[in-house]
């Protein structure tokens, strides 16, 4: 009896302990046994969905797993945003995000998730050179010249954005309180107003994605005065940038990875190293060069001192600028 006994306690801690070794496996080691959800804040065709679906791809090859791509625009981001936050931080729910995702708390007090701390940075994936272009019938020949007329002659010119609180208006509003310029904000329903406006000469200025106004910039129907960028353009390498004009700073666009809160750091690990490669990858590279990307990567840290640096940037451009977009 005593002999049966401790043989069934030798069966259950035996089992118990394979019990225990089943859960403590790496969670990276299974991980992904199922379809991946990657929702992109933004409509079907924008840079963002460009990227998850290229990249969503990839990762689906690799992983012998569906990778479904769900756009969710509204609301400058915030609805495809919002569930993301909301969703179990299993590595199962991804958001391809951008820019907005930073200025949008300067520009809505009250915002469903916090943009920080309800998510997961997983990997920066690239960041997009803006350009500051004039219509072609002014003038100027470089950003210094234009600066001084419009200093001059104080709310004479204007300038156009895709609408209130768009990263294009929050970045002029940056270089009108950089540069102490006045001029007159006319925002339109989306960029392609925003540009043809621009064209016409209705209006005289505007801060431009290059891969938006490559086309116009590259036929002369709009002329660029400044890359707003570290560097200059390998597209337009004869603009030169606001540095080398006098103006010290640097503003750039970028995309980037995100996913819900609480996260297990191994899942987070493996989705980051794999998406590091894929970067490499020439498809990637060659959509990045197409859409005016230069490829980042990096450490989720890269992604997270991302968020950091620029949320109060535009919150302090909001604040001082006394812009009201609500």
């Amino acid at each position: 009896m005593i002999h049966h006994f401790f043989f069934k306690l030798f069966l259950t801690i035996l089992g118990a302990c394979s019990i225990s070794t089943a859960v403590c496996q790496p969670i990276a080691n299974t991980y992904p046994n199922k379809s991946i959800t990657i929702i992109v804040p933004y409509s079907t065709g924008s840079t963002a969905d460009l990227l998850a679906r290229n990249i969503g791809n990839k990762l689906s090859l690799k992983w012998n797993v569906s990778v479904i791509i769900d756009n969710r625009p509204g609301a400058a981001g915030v609805i495809g945003t919002d569930a993301v936050a909301k969703a179990k931080g299993d590595g199962y729910v991804l958001l391809f995000t951008a820019t907005s995702h930073a200025s949008v708390p300067a520009i809505k007090e009250k915002l469903p998730y916090d943009p920080i701390n309800s998510f997961t940075p997983i990997c920066l994936l690239s960041t997009s050179a803006m350009g500051f272009v004039i219509s072609p019938t002014l003038p100027f020949q470089n950003f210094p010249d234009f600066l001084s007329y419009v200093k001059s002659h104080p709310n004479a010119y204007s300038y156009s954005s895709p609408g209130s609180g768009t990263t294009q208006h929050l970045v002029m509003e940056l270089l009108k309180q950089k540069t102490g310029m006045e001029i007159l904000h006319v925002p339109y329903k989306g960029i392609s107003g925003a540009i043809t406006d621009v064209l016409g000469g209705h209006v005289q200025a505007s801060i431009v994605s290059l891969q938006a106004a490559n086309a116009y910039i590259q036929s002369g129907q709009l002329k660029m005065l400044a890359i707003l960028s570290d560097e200059r353009s390998k597209v337009f390498p004869t603009v030169p940038t606001l540095k080398q004009q006098g103006i010290n700073e640097v503003i750039d666009t970028w995309y980037g990875v995100l996913a819900p809160a609480k996260m297990p750091p191994e899942v987070v690990m493996k989705l980051n190293a794999e998406i590091n490669n894929i970067l490499l990858s020439s498809e990637i590279q060659e959509l990045m060069t197409k859409q005016g990307l230069i490829s980042q990567g990096g450490s989720p840290d890269k992604m997270l001192l991302q968020l950091q640096n620029e949320i109060p940037k535009w919150k302090s451009v909001v604040k001082n600028g006394h812009i009201n977009t609500e």
